[in-house]
C-alpha cells in the first residue's frame, strides 16, 4: 500500500534551521508531484511547497519563500526534503507531505498523505 512517512520534526528556537523528510513507501510517487503542508493549532491547513515530478515547478507559499527549499530525489523510495531556516515562531504546525497530480481540468489534486511531522518554533 502506498505511504508517506514525515519525519525530522522537533523543537527548535526562532532562527534555527530544521529539515523535514518525507519517504514513499514505493518508487511510484518518482512521476508525482510532492508538497508539503502545515497545519497550525486552531488553523485550517495551508499550502507550503510542491515540487514537480523532475524536480521543477517548484512553488512556494509567500509566507516560506526564501526561507524554505523543497527537494526530492526519486529512487527505489521517493525521498522529499523541506530544508526550513530562519524558522519563526508562526511556523509552528504539524507539516505534511502529499502527493498529487494534475487533473482532468488542470488542477493539482492530492490523492496521498502522510500523518505529519510537527514542528515546534519557541524560545
Amino acid at each position: 500500500q502506498a505511504q508517506l512517512v514525515e519525519s525530522g520534526g522537533g523543537l527548535v528556537r526562532p532562527g534555527d534551521s530544521l529539515t523535514l523528510s518525507c519517504k514513499a513507501s514505493t518508487s511510484a510517487f518518482n512521476i508525482w508531484a510532492m508538497a508539503w503542508f502545515r497545519q497550525a493549532p486552531g488553523k485550517e491547513r495551508e499550502f507550503v511547497a510542491r515540487i514537480g515530478s523532475n524536480g521543477g515547478r517548484i512553488v512556494y507559499s509567500g509566507s516560506v519563500r526564501g526561507r524554505f527549499t523543497i527537494s526530492r530525489v526519486n529512487d527505489q523510495n521517493t525521498m522529499v526534503y523541506l530544508q526550513m531556516n530562519s524558522l519563526k515562531s508562526e511556523d509552528t504546525a504539524v507539516y505534511y507531505c502529499a502527493a498529487g497530480r494534475y487533473d482532468d481540468y488542470g488542477e493539482m489534486k492530492y490523492d496521498y498523505w502522510g500523518k505529519g511531522t510537527a514542528v515546534t518554533v519557541s524560545s
